[in-house]
This record gives C-alpha cells, sequence and structure tokens, in this order.
C-alpha cells in the first residue's frame, strides 16, 4: 500500500508555505535526517498515509552526499517521489526481482523527531527523478508516523505522467500495485487533496 508521498523543495519552509497556501492546512515539524542535511514536515493522507515535506535543513551542515530525492538540483517546490510500504522489505525486493523490477538494496535510515526520539527504518533507494518508481519503506517496530496526530489533509488519487508509461508499469505491476500513468512530455505526480472546506486540489 501506499505509505507516503514526498514533496520536495530547494528551501524546506517555502515547500511547507506552498502547501499551507494551496490547502490551508499546514504541516509539523517531523525531524532531522542527520547527516543527510534535510529536515521534514508531516501531514495525513488518510488511511495510514502521510505527505512529507522535506528540504534542506538549516541547522545542519551541508552534507558530504548529494541530498535525496534530487533537492539540491531543485528550483522549486515539486512532488518527486512515492513510497510504498511493506512489513517484510526483503522478501518484497526478491519477489519485485523475480517479477522483472530491481528496486535496490535495503539500507537502514533514522531521524531524530522534534521532541527528541529516534526513529528507524529500512528503504530502498529513491528512484531517479524523472522515473516514477516507487521506492520501499519497512517501519519495522517504530510507530508509524500517522500515529503521532498530524493535521488532516486527505489524499484522493494519485496519478503520473511519463514520457514512456510502460516504464514504471513494469514496477508497479512486479509490486502488485495499481497506478495510472499516462503518456505525457515529461515526467510528474500530481496529488489530489480534499482541504477542510471540502475543496479538491492538485499538488504536483
Amino acid at each position: 500500500m501506499l505509505d507516503h508521498l514526498v514533496y520536495a523543495g530547494p528551501d524546506l519552509a517555502e515547500a511547507v508555505a506552498r502547501v499551507t497556501a494551496l490547502t490551508g492546512v499546514t504541516p509539523v515539524p517531523g525531524g532531522r535526517h542527520v547527516g543527510f542535511g534535510t529536515a521534514n514536515h508531516l501531514a495525513d493522507l488518510g488511511a495510514g498515509m502521510y505527505l512529507e515535506v522535506v528540504g534542506p535543513d538549516p541547522a545542519q551542515p551541508a552534507p558530504e552526499v548529494p541530498r535525496p530525492f534530487g533537492i539540491d538540483d531543485l528550483t522549486e517546490p515539486a512532488l518527486v517521489a512515492w513510497a510504498v510500504r511493506t512489513t517484510d522489505i526483503d522478501a518484497t525486493i526478491a519477489r519485485a526481482r523475480a517479477r522483472g523490477f530491481d528496486p535496490g538494496d535495503a539500507v537502514e535510515m533514522s531521524r531524530e523527531t522534534a521532541d527528541g526520539e529516534l526513529l528507524r527504518w529500512r528503504l530502498t533507494p529513491p528512484s531517479a527523478p524523472g522515473s516514477l518508481h516507487p521506492f520501499l519503506i519497512d517501519w519495522g517496530s517504530t510507530p508509524h508516523p500517522t500515529t503521532r496526530g498530524l493535521p488532516s489533509l486527505p489524499l484522493l488519487m494519485v496519478t503520473g505522467t511519463h514520457p514512456d508509461p510502460a516504464s514504471v508499469t513494469t514496477a508497479t505491476d512486479a509490486l502488485g500495485l495499481e497506478f495510472l500513468v499516462r503518456r505525457a512530455g515529461t515526467a510528474s505526480l500530481t496529488a489530489a487533496l480534499r482541504t477542510p472546506e471540502g475543496r479538491q486540489v492538485a499538488l504536483s
């Protein structure tokens, strides 16, 4: 199932402000990814899913490696990635490889929450910008971020566009996912969200 959507930008405060201006909902601080030079803010998308707004962390020095999700190359905020939750990431990777898609090896990750708690999880590498392949995440025994009283921003649908839709469906079929992707000149993700007033808005 979908775990979370990643909305990234070159300036974290600006990315949060854009979500707020569009939806009327302000994502709350999630925590810092120490060593990666990033921090995030979160909002609850419903049904155990969430929106991660991520960008450079002003409190950290520039990392020795590029920031994830192509953040260093972004000129404005964008919906750049999506994560699929699994409870056995190694088995899911093996199954996907047998079906013709290699999501990469799982690595350990962690972040410190705003109240100082350390969260740990495993994930496969986020796909290269423009591929639209989902990455996998396994929270193990760590409580899911949606258990932390996040502000509500219900997700209605996620769709994609890509110059070669078949390259995306190869991955999603191997993972047993249904994902609507249309042919277009550029790759993009769009999330249809419902605001507290009942309006439908598109975050892309």
